[in-house]
């Protein structure tokens, strides 16, 4: 099994006629992905490797009904697409978009959490239930990277997924499904949000998690552990540990200031809460062969 999305789910890609959409449209279906339907308004009676082109999210729902939105659209039209897809009825949307303004990141959780939707990103490589579908812009076919197997994995950084990753696979690992939660101040999804759903997984036996000095979501996966929320083996790998504090590095997420969001605290919260923290990615796939006894 996996989260999120699955060989089963029916996907729309909107912004499928442009360069990243249609280029990551077809990668989505040679993994094996169901994209149903793309929307390009304006473009109706087109297709990208076969998928149709319509109008509008509506429109393509009355003919090809889907559950999963995949948004390859720029910033500043990426809070309307969400909003369409939502109003279309889909309940689980990726965007990769990077550069959402601010203000509109907060109406797009605020509107996502309002009718129970889940909205991924933005400023994310995207989701990959390996073997089964993909959502966004993620390599699948590097092997010694995406192998299934069964590690679940969240992460908010683009540059060290595969890298982390890679350690999960020489360890003598696979991976369900990985969730990249993007590196924005205001993500869709935050990583506590997702731990039951790994929780539920039977094919999840341990979880990555991927952070980054900024923020409180390497925190309130500590709790969430602690509350009881998620029970099974975890390992964590953060990034920034030698940033200065008050410098921002890498992207708008990775900021400490003010004694909060440093590794260190991050650090100790999730020693407390029973994690296993790696300080170099090469310590997470031993840190997960003594945590689980044997490969997984």
């Amino acid at each position: 099994m996996s989260i999120f999305v699955n060989k089963d789910s029916r996907v729309a890609v909107q912004g499928v006629t442009g360069k990243e959409g249609s280029f990551w449209t077809r990668h989505m279906k040679e993994m094996g992905t169901q994209v149903v339907f793309g929307v390009t308004p304006g473009k109706e009676g087109q297709d990208v490797a076969g998928v149709p082109v319509y109008h509008s999210v509506r429109r393509g729902m009355q003919e090809h009904p889907a559950d999963v939105a995949m948004l390859f659209v720029p910033p500043r039209f990426t809070k309307d697409a969400i909003f369409e897809a939502l109003d279309a009825g889909i309940r689980k949307i990726c965007a990769t978009a990077d550069g959402i303004p601010l203000h509109e990141s907060v109406q797009i959780r605020k509107a996502a959490l309002s009718c129970g939707a889940m909205v991924v990103g933005g400023n994310t490589t995207g989701i990959i239930s390996v073997g089964e579908a993909l959502l966004g812009i993620i390599p699948y076919w590097i092997d010694s990277v995406y192998k299934k197997g069964h590690v679940g994995v969240m992460t908010r950084s683009g540059s060290l997924t595969n890298e982390v990753t890679a350690e999960i696979i020489k360890g003598g690992f696979g991976v369900t499904t990985l969730v990249g939660v993007g590196g924005d101040p205001v993500p869709g999804t935050r990583f506590a949000e997702l731990l039951p759903m790994y929780q539920e997984d039977p094919d999840t036996h341990a979880l990555v998690v991927i952070g980054e000095l900024g923020g409180s979501m390497e925190e309130e996966v500590a709790e969430a552990v602690e509350a009881g929320v998620f029970s099974k083996p975890l390992v964590v790998f953060m990034g920034g540990r030698t940033a200065p504090e008050g410098k921002r590095m890498g992207h708008a997420g990775a900021i400490a200031s003010h004694g909060h969001g440093t590794v260190k605290g991050k650090t100790a919260a999730l020693l407390r809460a029973g994690a296993g923290v790696a300080a170099k990615p090469g310590e997470v796939g031993p840190l997960l062969r003594e945590m689980l006894g044997s490969a997984t």
